[in-house]
């Protein structure tokens, strides 16, 4: 079978300085891959190659099989390219409704026609959307009055709206209380094996990328080295080294810690 996603040997770099390097994956139709990896691994740079913000060096970028390599963000946004951010991206002044309107609006290319009321559009198909969400009883508020953990579910709405087939999430825990984090990632997990859409998501906190993915690829200067189940991964030494530096004599096991268990403040992004 085709896979949703097929990166093949993406390269990319600033100057003298490899951001990207050699990094091949797939991820397939309900599939939900993490990536990880310290600061500075790479793992921005990735998901900007991917979605069509910085062209590879290098390499090439697949959707179902068609050639996407260093196509403008709203072209792969128009083939099924979905994308969320660390910093949610809604507009504060409109209703929660007219956000996800906004979002059906512009998938379906009506955001210029001119005749009814852009609010009076697509309404039913919003507030279907933000059902799907656990958003109806917010679809009258402004957004900028929803608590974090409600944008972050608006914001999963309005990516939603334009019918992906594959969707990158930054952090999409970003800022939550940890019992909000588990329910978000929960929620991604049932709509993506329900809609059958590939996911690939970085995140700081290790019990969700361990809770949630299926499987998980890790970043160190810029090229992957390791790439398996969260099993596989927690007890690879190669990944406890990067996470946790270099492991000589006198110092912790690196197999009696748990991955799961550490700080991501300062070490997991």
């Amino acid at each position: 079978m085709t896979p949703v996603l097929d990166a093949a040997g993406l390269r990319k770099s600033f100057g003298g300085q490899t951001a990207v390097d050699d990094v091949s994956f797939r991820v397939g139709a309900g599939e939900i891959r993490a990536l990880i990896g310290p600061n500075g691994a790479g793992k921005s740079t990735c998901f900007n190659l991917l979605n069509g913000q910085l062209r590879p060096d290098g390499g090439s970028v697949r959707l179902h099989g068609r050639d996407i390599t260093g196509l403008p963000p709203w072209r792969i946004a128009r083939l099924g390219v979905g994308r969320t951010f660390q910093i949610t991206a809604t507009f504060a002044s409109m209703t929660v409704r007219e956000n996800v309107q906004t979002a059906l609006l512009s998938h379906r290319r009506r955001i210029w026609r001119c005749g009814r009321p852009a609010r009076s559009l697509f309404r039913a198909e919003a507030d279907g959307l933000l059902r799907q969400v656990h958003l109806p009883d917010q679809a009258d508020r402004a957004a900028g009055v929803l608590a974090y953990g409600d944008l972050k579910r608006l914001e999963l709405a309005i990516a939603l709206a334009g019918q992906p087939v594959l969707l990158l999430m930054d952090e999409p825990t970003a800022g939550m209380a940890p019992a909000e984090r588990g329910a978000l990632m929960r929620l991604v997990r049932a709509l993506t094996r329900q809609q059958a859409i590939a996911v690939l998501f970085t995140e700081h906190d290790m019990d969700v990328v361990f809770g949630t993915a299926d499987r998980i690829m890790v970043l160190d200067h810029g090229r992957l080295i390791a790439d398996g189940d969260p099993a596989a991964v927690r007890a690879n030494p190669r990944v406890r080294a990067v996470y946790l530096g270099s492991v000589g004599p006198g110092s912790i096991d690196p197999g009696s810690i748990d991955l799961g268990s550490i700080d991501p403040g300062g070490t997991a992004c």
